[in-house]
Formats: C-alpha cells, sequence, structure tokens
C-alpha cells in the first residue's frame, strides 16, 4: 500500500510533469492535417466554422492550456484568495465551449463578444465569496467582532452629542483657532 508521503510524491510529479509540458500541450495543434476534413480510424472530424482543423486545433489547445493550468493552480493553491482563481478559470471555460459550439453547430455570429455579460454572475458569487472569506480571516487574526458592529448605530445623519455642542460653543466664543485647539491636546 502506498503510504501518504509517497501519494503525495507521485502527485506533485505528475503535477509537475504536465505543468513543464503545457508549452507542447500548445502546440499538438501542429499535429493535425491542415484541410477542412480529419479522417481516422476512429472518427472523422469536419471544421465547419474556422474551415480548416489545424485552425479549428489551435483554438482549442490555446483555451485548454491555460485552462489546465489554472485548474491545477486552483486545486493546489493555499491561499485562502484562491477562490478568485475561479474568475479566469470560468472565462477560459466558456471560451472553449463557445468554441467548439461555432465550429460544430456552425454558429457565423461570433458569441465571444458578450461574455462578460453572461459571466457577470459567476463573477459576482465568486468575489462575494471571497470577500466573505476575507472577513472571516481578518476577524480571525484581529479578533474583531462583527456583532459589536452590526449593534453600535454609527451614521453619518447621526444627531451630534451635547458634549461635542459645548466643544463647538467654546470654541466660537473663545475665537480659537484649530492649531491652538490641537496644541491644547
Amino acid at each position: 500500500m502506498i503510504d501518504q508521503r509517497s501519494k503525495f510524491l507521485l502527485t506533485g510529479s505528475i503535477l509537475a510533469i504536465i505543468i513543464a509540458f503545457s508549452p507542447y500541450l500548445f502546440y499538438l495543434y501542429e499535429i493535425f492535417p491542415n484541410g477542412p476534413v480529419w479522417e481516422n480510424s476512429f472518427f472523422t472530424y469536419q471544421s465547419n466554422y474556422y474551415e480548416n482543423v489545424m485552425t479549428a486545433m489551435w483554438t482549442y489547445f490555446g483555451k485548454i492550456t491555460p485552462l489546465t493550468l489554472l485548474l491545477i493552480w486552483f486545486f493546489t493553491c493555499k491561499h485562502w484568495w484562491y477562490h478568485a482563481i475561479l474568475v479566469p478559470t470560468i472565462m477560459y471555460a466558456y471560451q472553449l465551449v463557445t468554441a467548439l459550439y461555432q465550429d460544430i453547430y456552425l454558429n457565423i455570429n461570433p458569441m465571444d463578444t458578450n461574455q462578460l455579460i453572461y459571466l457577470a454572475p459567476f463573477f459576482i458569487i465568486i468575489i462575494s465569496i471571497v470577500y466573505l472569506i476575507r472577513i472571516k480571516i481578518f476577524d480571525k487574526i484581529y479578533g474583531i467582532d462583527l456583532s459589536e458592529i452590526e449593534e453600535t448605530n454609527i451614521s453619518v445623519f447621526s444627531p451630534v452629542s451635547q458634549k461635542d455642542l459645548e466643544e463647538m460653543e467654546d470654541l466660537k466664543e473663545s475665537n480659537t483657532t484649530d492649531e491652538d485647539y490641537y496644541a491644547k491636546l
């Protein structure tokens, strides 16, 4: 049976090899034919939108390579902000799906143009999660009791206290400048 250290070393080695060979993953498109149809013994692929299999594969691997690296980063990151890595990950996944959709269904309209409109709900959710995690961490580190903040009635339009009114009246009567006032403190 594989012990925990060996499993950790094996996983790390596999990830390091994938990262080291990521440029080769991108350049895999060069092995595909330079024509509209790719036939092999398993299936036949016809590039409709790109009209060239090599161009289609260049587009796909241009999305798959960074998507793979971002997923590795997301699953191995130990920082509190690792959820923010989901933003570019979702963007590349969306671009890959739209590129496949355009080529398979011969969709002439570029779907990549309004991607921020479709991805905005995901971004808002992810940014909210990251911010909530940040608040929890700061609460633990600095000992901020969030319930005290909610109970405190702090408002820009709150009434001025009697003590503040008396100090303002004293300043007006004594013709003291701000510099004199702060010098006394």
